[in-house]
């Protein structure tokens, strides 16, 4: 093993000044300072105290969830943890095998690669990763042609620990090779609260018991987005207040940046707002419904579809989209009575029905 994490390799950036270094080590450094996944936690904290006493590598780890949920940050606590180097690279940045066997031939034994959006890995990548992550060997071919052969390197023993948002796009080979898979959850309010308050304190930013609620209820369970709020809470404070964050600053800066009460950005109620005014709640294509808000259907797919899925305001038919009964109540419209179609002479409406009640064709 060698010895404890460097603060350059936990932070995964170079020496920062100021306010700077500051907001990068709000991310917890130990397993006893990170906030929620309990039973991840626990599970993570057997498999690195049975490692530790051990004296080798921990297993490889797969952590899978949606972003921000602290991914990147148990990595970097599993190399602290076990008093090893961490070392960070991402699936898309590997693109042939001779990528991944400079950075695997230029580790130490015990050091913790952390290999983000693994699911991203070409598959010509993946093939040389299995031997490493199994038997710690590396097949390398040299020359080409009938006078190419394979050599095998040998590796010290690490622990990879990937990360992923699609668990489903990973290979089961290489789903299998890894010694524990673990899936973060979104985070519940509470929770959310505490992870306010220890950023603020880290911040040196005053903050009220109820203006952390209201921060955290709006963070749409992910710490990444909780952090930055504050953030902008703290923005607000300084420039338009007297540094302290009450309920009425907190309420007051997160409509500034909009924010609503649910969590849902400009974006999101773009897209709600098109869906029932325009389209009558659907249903309606997503290629359609991201034409009409001007975006791309990978953002809208990936980036807001999700969270309104969970907040119930949004349904996928096989027909498309369709506002829920909550997405009108959160807009203030009234909703349509059961049955009824759209109708036609309303501004930006598509009807779904023709004349004689067929599917309409726009």
């Amino acid at each position: 093993m060698t010895g404890a994490p460097r603060e350059d390799d936990v932070l995964g950036s170079e020496a920062l000044p100021g306010e700077d270094r500051l907001d990068a080590s709000l991310r917890p450094a130990r397993l006893e300072e990170f906030v929620g996944q309990d039973r991840v936690r626990r599970q993570l904290e057997l498999v690195l105290t049975g490692a530790r006493q051990r004296g080798q590598a921990a297993d490889h780890v797969l952590l899978s969830g949606a972003p921000g949920l602290g991914k990147t940050t148990l990595a970097a606590i599993v190399a602290a943890e076990v008093g090893a180097s961490f070392r960070a690279t991402s699936g898309p940045a590997i693109e042939r095998p001779g990528d991944l066997a400079a950075i695997l031939t230029g580790l130490e034994p015990g050091d913790v690669l952390f290999l983000d959006e693994v699911h991203r890995l070409p598959r010509t990548v993946e093939e040389v990763l299995y031997p490493a992550m199994e038997d710690y060997q590396l097949d390398i071919v040299i020359g080409k042609g009938p006078g190419a052969r394979s050599i095998r390197l040998d590796l010290p023993r690490f622990t990879l620990v990937g990360a992923t948002t699609r668990t489903g796009l990973i290979s089961s080979p290489l789903r299998d090779r890894f010694g524990f898979s673990a899936h973060l959850e979104h985070y519940e309010v509470a929770e959310l609260e505490r992870i306010v308050t220890r950023s603020a304190g880290l911040l040196s930013v005053p903050i009220a018991g109820d203006a952390a609620v209201e921060i955290a209820s709006r963070s749409r369970g992910t710490p990444r987005i909780a952090n930055r709020l504050l953030r902008r809470v703290r923005d607000v404070a300084e420039v338009e207040g007297d540094g302290q964050v009450d309920l009425a600053l907190a309420r007051r800066a997160l409509e500034l940046f909009d924010v609503d009460e649910l969590g849902l950005d400009r974006l999101d109620r773009r897209v709600l707002e098109a869906l029932v005014d325009r389209f009558g709640g659907g249903p309606v294509g997503l290629t359609t419904l991201a034409t009409a808000v001007t975006e791309e259907p990978d953002t809208l797919e990936d980036a807001v579809e999700p969270f309104l899925l969970r907040c119930g305001l949004l349904q996928r038919t096989p027909r498309g989209r369709i506002a829920t009964l909550g997405a009108y109540a959160h807009l203030g419209r009234s909703a349509p009575s059961p049955g009824a179609g759209v109708d036609p002479r309303r501004p930006g409406a598509v009807p779904l029905f023709g004349p004689e009640g067929e599917p309409s064709r726009e």
